[in-house]
């Protein structure tokens, strides 16, 4: 493969590429969340784009949630989770999206009344019109709200199991803080028992990250770390990953929201030392950026050759929770692809 030519916003664009850490929720543009809102009776303080853009003031995870949780109020039927999640889908599809796995979180929507039957339905049926109307696969992941009881973890699994056919994995998300992935061990235990697989945040530079990304590794026993670059403090717990072959879904513009830095040292430090990372877009619509902007942004910050943007694509594939056929397909596309751009 040629190394000398640059992967270009285009090269980057057309790029076959799962995406791996994405927060439905996150997506909720300013439009959809005005429309929403119209169409559900609800009267926001924002009645423009501009307006609702305007709120968008946070340096740091815990100023973050304070403005995404509240924005979720405009969800309430079936239709809007999946309204959201295919406008999502058809955003990802033109950023040469095939295939994501999707974080939702059902504790935000239950916990003020909404069902958890309407939020799993609205956004698998987007998943399967997504399938037939763009080609893109895509799988959803439960996420637990950490900063939520354990209890409440369980209580929320439990009424999910009629659903698991819907369901690929679980997660764990939220104010990392007081939160340790132990917290929600007996959780986690129970959906690897009934065959889901498992992830978790480990948010970048929160306070005990490292012993949190132990936790996950060496108590949790996840299939992959979501964030996660604060590994690099532990050269054990690379060779463990890497070994392993446990994928780190990192989000380098969203990074530099919630911290001063991107992350782009560790990301490439990563990358080099040969750990499955890939990039992602984690909550775009709040972050500016969906996954070909985090490419990006990337590419500019560490100088990345394309064979590090291809390596970064195929990541994603053999993170991804795909059957091994699958997989071989889509790590074919790329090559297919690469060939026709570099010839």
């Amino acid at each position: 493969m040629p190394t000398d030519i640059a992967p270009t916003s285009a090269f980057i664009a057309g790029l076959p590429k799962a995406e791996l850490h994405l927060h439905l929720e996150g997506t909720l543009e300013p439009d959809l969340k005005l429309a929403l809102a119209q169409r559900n009776g609800i009267e926001l303080d924002q009645k423009t784009v501009a307006e609702v853009q305007a709120t968008y003031e946070f340096n740091d995870l815990a100023s973050f949630l304070a403005v995404y949780y509240p924005a979720m109020e405009v969800l309430r039927t079936e239709q809007d989770f999946y309204d959201l999640a295919t406008a999502y889908l058809r955003r990802a599809a033109d950023q040469g999206v095939r295939h994501a796995e999707m974080f939702f979180d059902p504790q935000a929507h239950t916990s003020r009344g909404v069902p958890f039957a309407d939020v799993v339905n609205g956004y698998h049926r987007a998943t399967v019109d997504a399938r037939a109307e763009l080609g893109i696969s895509s799988s959803l992941i439960l996420c637990f709200l950490r900063d939520m009881s354990a209890e409440s973890a369980a209580q929320t699994f439990e009424e999910a199991v009629p659903f698991l056919d819907l369901i690929v994995g679980v997660g764990l998300d939220s104010d990392e803080r007081d939160n340790p992935p132990r917290k929600f061990a007996d959780t986690f235990t129970r959906a690897r028992e009934l065959g889901l697989k498992l992830t978790m945040h480990c948010d970048i530079d929160q306070v005990g990250s490292i012993e949190h990304i132990r936790q996950v590794i060496e108590e949790i026993g996840v299939d992959r770390i979501d964030h996660g670059t604060n590994i690099v403090e532990d050269p054990s717990l690379v060779d463990v990953v890497r070994e392993r072959g446990i994928g780190l879904t990192s989000c380098p513009v969203s990074n530099s929201f919630v911290t001063s830095d991107m992350k782009a040292d560790e990301i490439v430090q990563l990358l080099h030392d040969g750990v499955k990372i890939m990039i992602n877009s984690d909550d775009p619509a709040y972050f500016g950026a969906y996954v070909a902007g985090n490419y990006d942004a990337l590419v500019e910050k560490a100088g990345l050759s394309l064979d590090d943007v291809v390596r970064l694509a195929k990541n994603s594939f053999e993170a991804s929770w795909l059957d091994d056929e699958a997989k071989a397909g889509y790590l074919a596309e790329i090559d297919a692809y690469v060939a026709r751009a570099t010839a």
